[in-house]
Order: structure tokens, then C-alpha cells, then sequence
């Protein structure tokens, strides 16, 4: 079982009762990284408060052996994922029986669909997303595995609305998302990156040679130079300029470049439905929402630059007067200013002629400001945490969020509805969690049973609030068929005794198969239209897999897999399955 979560809480309770893992040879191993937090006790009912910070899948195992004394359970705390394959390497794979899924993404959910579909188990699946929920059948040879069929990609709102004309909340708080992710996160991840290998780092943004790698560029040597911080006044100044920069100066440039009567190319006004004309704030002091946008984006800014936060900072009224020392320089707006509009603009770096010149000359900067630095400089990137009241995260997306919608007269939210719209959080309704497991834990019977065909199964969407309940059968999988043989994507073909590469090819041919390509991940092992490649037909796979593509094999693995190219005798392609060589 692959997550404790709110549908691992629901799992374990059901296997429980059902005495799954109870007999002599069952176990039921359940994995997750994750750690009991406040926000997780109303929802996963198998914890408790003096839970919090202790290990999900330890905690959850726990209660549910309380509910069955027989239940032979084990729980890890590994992320199942490629950097996880010692732990769960071909040995434990190969032994499993069948696999229930409990994540909460899908990255995770395709990687443990591939683990299944390389090793033939059964993947039982199941997600809720408010009052809906669903689930999935994947079993082996029967039906098509979960990657098969994706979800439409999630509609965005353009850029240029998020970024210049945004008329809702969710427009602002996205927007804020985005900035905080690009000043705390990303923007320090990037400096690191240059620290740590300044000349590949220089090599690599010269060969983009684009308005995205200046751009990238430019937000380095700023972290470095313009607004490096040193002392917590530092970060103060840094934040009272953000503030006027975003609510004040950009408005104001807007306005400008595109007056309340603008009118489009073809005479219509520019400043209609939906756009809202924007209005620039001024900083009060006095104002605590500004107050506490500045105080937030200080904090912040320290944080990413390893500087202590002094006891005062925390109180508004000091902390205003600290910000009222900040000399804020009077905004000139700038003509020939280029603001996107089109909504199907994906970047607002704009390309130039001169980008590699520019790129040439912050790289000189950059290189001048590295030189100044302390050995062993870097910057503490900050990675988003919606969860935790005390970090700051969501003052500072709130405030960014809000302090925008002021500016186009947009209602402004609070901190907790800040959170549910900038976290993407549905409220979970534990009756739909309830549901999908249920209905997994009926399959499972006919999975154990093993006797069962691909109609008997059922895949289930359901909707609690209409109430609309839909059942199923698997869409089964293709199969591909070629002379006597057929094969499907759960097939892979094991060609054990350490093979050389005539053998593979012979092996091949045995089957009408003639193969003219094998390679190893990126790497080309062989090719029928290389001369020097036929020099190979007597090294073994596993040297060649050594010797060519350089890479070192695992202890715990006793095969690779390739991926070949072949053809008929009438030069048709085949489309053949992945093919694993065992060595010894």
C-alpha cells in the first residue's frame, strides 16, 4: 500500500477487518514519507493530536494492528520512486501480489503504474476530489494501466491577465503564488546553482542565448548585487521597495502606457469588461496590511539570506519605524515600455536582437560580483508551505494577493480562504474517501481470487453531490499481434545467461525479427547502419552496458533493459515489448 494518508487511513481499516495479511504467509507493507501534521487529524481518522510529527505510515500500521491482532503489517517511510529502488528492488516487487494505491498525485500514481506494469502486478486505484471520487482497475493482461488515458490538462488564465489585467481573487492569489515561488524559490535556487559551477552554469545560459536565460541572468545578479541583503535593514529596504514596485510604480506605468481612454486597433475602448482600470496604493504606515506585507517580505528575504531576525521585528510598531527610514525614490514612467496583451502569450520575456550581447555583459557583472563573495556563499531557497502558521508563507502571499486586488478593486479574502485558493485545497468529505475505498476493497476480493475475467471488474466515478453513481467495464488492453505471437504493454520479454549481442540478435531472429537498433537509456549500443558497431557482436550485453554507455549497475539489480528496434523481412517496423537481459 503506497501512501497513510486520508485513503490510507480508510484502506488499513478495511484490510483490517476484511483479515487481509492475516494468515501465515500474508504481509502487508505500506509506505509513506510524510509526517502527521494538525491539518491531516480531521479527516485521517487513524491519528490522534499526540500524533503530530510522527511518522504517518508508523502511526497508521499501529492502529490498525489494534483493530486486527493478526494483521502481519511492516511500515516504511520511503518515497516509492526511482531513488527508492534499493528498498523496493525486483526481489520485493516479484513478491508482492498486488498493490493499492492511497497517493495524492499524479506524478506519483504514474511512477507506481509503471513499477506494476514492468513487474505484472495487479494496481488497485482509487483518488476523491470533494464530493467525487473514482476508481480504477489495473490488472495484468486485462486491461490498460493507469498512463494510459490522462485527464485534460487543467485550464490556466493567460499571463497577461494574471500579470496586468487580473478581475478576480484567483487571479491575484495565483499571481502571488507565482511571485512567491520566483523571489524566495526559485530566483535563490538558480543563484545556487551558479555558485556551486559558475562555468557550466555561464556555458549553458550562452548556448540558450534567449530572452529567458537573460532574463534568468538578470534575476541572479540582482539576488547578488542590487538587492543583495546584509543586515535586516537590508531585507526591510528590499521589502518597502517591493511593495512600491508592485502596488505603486507598475500601476502607475501601466496607466500610463494604456490611459483610463485608451482605445483598442479598432476604436474599442481598451479598459472594458473584463479588464478593471487599476488605481496605485500609497504606503501608509498606518495601514497594518501594508505593515504586515513588508513586515512578512522582510522576514522572508532574511530567511533566504541567512540573516537573524532580530525579537523586534515582529512587533508592527517597531517595525514601522524601521520601514520609515527607507528612502523610496520617486517613479519616472518610461516611454517605448512593451506590456503584453495577448492572451496566448506564454512568457513575458521578450526575445531581442541583442540578447546574447546582454547575456555577455551581465555574465561579466556576475562573474565581478562572485569574486566579492565569501568561500562557500549560498542562499537558503524557500520552498512554499501553505500548513504552517508560524512560517510567515501565507502573510506574504495574502498580502500580495490582496494588495493587488486593491489595486483593481477586487474583494479582498482572508488568510484562510487565501490559503484554500492559493493551496488549491477542496475540502475533503470523508463520506467520498469512504466510498472509492469501499469499492476497492470489493474489487480486491476478485483480484486475491485470481480466476476472474476482465468483465467481471468495475471502474466507478461517482458524484455525492448530484448524486450521480457511474460503473464500468476496464477498458481492456491492446494487444499487438505478429505472426504466431501477440503481445500487449504488460509484456516484457527475459533473456536470461548474460547474452552477447550476437546472441540478442539471434535470439530476435528465432522469432522473425530482424533487429537493426539497441540502446540502453540515451545511449546507442548498436546499429545495423555503423560498421564499427558490428566489432561489438561478441562482448557481452553487460560489458557493453559497462563499456559504452558508462553506466556503473546496481547491486541490487541482476538485469537492464533495453529498447530495440526491429523490422519484418518486408522492412515493416515492429513494435516489439521492452526486452531485459539477466546477468550473472
Amino acid at each position: 500500500m503506497v501512501g497513510s494518508g486520508a485513503l490510507g487511513c480508510e484502506f488499513l481499516k478495511n484490510v483490517a477487518l476484511m483479515g487481509v495479511s492475516c494468515g501465515d504467509g500474508g504481509k502487508l507493507t505500506i509506505t509513506d514519507d510524510d509526517v502527521i501534521e494538525k491539518s491531516n487529524l480531521s479527516r485521517q481518522f487513524l491519528f490522534r493530536d499526540w500524533n503530530i510529527g510522527q511518522a504517518k505510515s508508523t502511526v497508521a500500521a499501529t492502529a490498525a494492528s489494534f483493530i486486527n491482532r493478526r494483521l502481519n503489517i511492516e511500515a516504511l517511510q520511503n518515497r516509492a520512486s526511482p531513488e527508492s529502488e534499493s528498498v523496493f528492488d525486483d526481489t520485493f516487487w516479484e513478491n508482492l501480489s498486488v498493490v493499492i494505491n492511497a497517493l495524492d498525485n499524479v506524478n506519483a500514481r504514474l511512477y507506481i503504474d509503471q513499477r506494476c506494469l514492468y513487474f505484472q502486478r495487479a494496481l488497485l486505484e482509487s483518488g476523491t476530489l470533494g464530493a467525487k471520487c473514482n476508481t480504477q482497475m489495473v490488472i495484468p493482461h486485462l486491461t490498460e494501466n493507469y498512463g494510459a488515458s490522462r485527464d485534460p490538462p487543467e485550464k490556466q488564465a493567460p499571463m497577461c491577465t494574471l500579470h496586468s489585467f487580473p478581475h478576480n481573487i484567483h487571479h491575484c492569489l495565483t499571481w502571488a503564488r507565482s511571485e512567491f515561488e520566483g523571489l524566495l524559490e526559485k530566483t535563490p535556487t538558480e543563484v545556487n546553482v551558479y555558485l556551486k559551477k559558475p562555468s557550466e552554469y555561464i556555458s549553458a545560459m550562452k548556448q540558450a542565448g534567449d530572452a529567458q536565460a537573460r532574463d534568468t541572468l538578470e534575476r541572479v545578479l540582482e539576488c547578488l548585487d542590487s538587492d543583495k541583503c546584509d543586515t535586516f535593514q537590508d531585507c526591510i529596504t528590499w521589502a518597502r521597495l517591493k511593495f512600491e514596485d508592485y502596488f505603486a510604480n507598475r500601476v502607475k506605468q501601466l496607466t500610463y502606457t494604456f490611459p483610463e481612454d485608451a482605445a483598442t486597433n479598432n476604436g474599442a475602448r481598451f479598459w472594458s469588461a473584463p479588464k478593471r482600470f487599476p488605481r496605485p496604493l500609497e504606503f501608509s504606515n498606518q495601514d497594518l496590511s501594508h505593515i504586515n506585507f513588508v513586515m512578512a517580505g522582510a522576514i522572508l528575504r532574511a530567511e533566504a539570506f541567512g540573516i537573524p531576525i532580530p525579537n523586534w521585528a515582529k512587533s508592527s510598531e517597531k517595525f514601522a519605524e524601521a520601514v520609515d527610514k527607507v528612502m523610496v525614490p520617486d517613479f519616472l514612467p518610461k516611454n517605448n515600455v512593451r506590456i503584453v496583451t495577448d492572451e496566448a502569450a506564454t512568457s513575458l520575456a521578450t526575445a531581442s536582437m541583442d540578447d546574447a550581447d546582454v547575456i555577455n555583459e551581465l555574465v561579466m557583472k556576475l562573474e565581478a560580483c562572485r569574486e566579492k563573495l565569501a568561500p562557500g556563499y549560498k542562499m537558503n531557497p524557500i520552498q512554499f508551505e501553505k500548513d504552517d502558521d508560524t512560517n510567515y508563507h501565507m502573510e506574504l502571499v495574502t498580502g500580495l494577493a490582496n494588495m493587488r486586488a486593491r489595486n483593481y478593486s477586487i474583494p479582498e479574502v482572508d488568510k484562510l480562504k487565501a490559503k484554500l485558493i492559493a493551496g488549491k485545497i477542496i475540502p475533503a468529505i470523508a463520506t467520498s474517501t469512504a466510498m472509492a475505498t469501499g469499492l476497492v476493497c470489493l474489487e480486491l476480493y476478485k483480484v486475491i481470487d485470481g480466476s476472474h475475467k476482465i468483465e467481471d471488474y468495475r471502474n466507478t466515478f461517482a458524484n455525492l453531490a448530484l448524486p450521480l453513481f457511474s460503473m464500468a467495464e476496464p477498458v481492456p488492453t491492446k494487444v499487438i499481434k505478429y505472426q504466431d505471437m501477440s503481445w500487449s504493454v504488460w509484456d516484457r520479454w527475459i533473456l536470461k545467461g548474460s547474452p552477447t549481442l550476437r546472441e540478442l540478435l539471434q535470439w530476435l531472429k528465432n522469432k522473425g525479427l530482424n533487429a537493426y537498433s539497441i540502446s540502453f537509456g540515451s545511449c546507442l549500443l548498436f546499429n545495423s547502419m555503423f560498421p564499427k558497431h558490428k566489432e561489438r557482436m561478441d562482448k557481452k550485453m553487460v560489458d557493453l552496458v559497462k563499456d559504452v554507455a558508462k553506466f556503473e549497475l546496481p547491486p541490487y539489480r541482476s538485469h537492464f533493459d533495453v529498447v530495440i528496434a526491429c523490422e519484418d523481412d518486408e522492412d515493416n517496423d515492429v513494435d516489439i515489448p521492452q526486452v531485459s537481459v539477466y546477468y550473472e
